[in-house]
């Protein structure tokens, strides 16, 4: 148990995106049930891995993968495509908080035409080095114009400086293989 909970830990720590209390609820309340890990070794583990990803960030270059990401995901939302870093932990929460924002930027009379995201699973295999998934298509789900998309998200990532795999065809996810998640929490 102290095994697994250690590793989850350590990816919702190197992910970026949680503070410690954060990542002590998460492990606490909806990884774990009450009673299965004690609270205190959780806190030790947590404190323990920010320190030493705090001393491992000394050494990251200015910009990061993660940086050209953030670039990269910037530009398509300014261009008509949602763009969402962790978005919910599956496709389906990922399309849901999708689906969300299009709505809060006015549905259909907004100017999106498209979607990317990765969701919590996708980060977690990022985090353990084995490259990163991105989910995308056209709003109304039109699959030529989801590959269109396909093609300008690809073109922005290629943009900003990522090694980028796809097929050019809607029913294959993007991929960033050589992905090296670095990405700084910043409160």
């Amino acid at each position: 148990m102290s095994e697994y909970a250690s590793a989850e830990i350590r990816r919702l720590v190197w992910s970026g995106f949680y503070d410690a209390p954060a990542v002590r609820e998460i492990v606490l309340e909806e990884i774990f049930q009450p009673g299965e890990v004690d609270p205190d070794w959780v806190e030790q583990q947590i404190d323990a891995e920010f320190a030493r990803k705090l001393e491992v960030e000394r050494a990251w270059p200015l910009v990061t993968d993660c940086d050209k990401l953030d670039r990269a995901f910037d530009e398509l939302n300014d261009n008509g495509i949602i763009a969402l870093h962790n978005a919910g932990y599956t496709q389906d929460d990922g399309i849901e908080d999708v689906t969300e924002v299009y709505q809060e930027l006015g549905g259909e009379d907004s100017s999106v035409e498209g979607y990317c995201f990765y969701h919590g699973q996708d980060l977690e295999r990022a985090v353990d080095g084995e490259g990163l998934l991105l989910t995308f298509g056209d709003i109304l789900g039109n699959d030529t114009k989801g590959e269109e998309i396909g093609e300008r998200i690809v073109e922005a990532l290629h943009r900003h400086g990522l090694a980028v795999t796809w097929s050019g065809t809607i029913a294959e996810r993007i991929e960033l293989p050589e992905i090296e998640w670095r990405r700084r929490y910043v409160a």
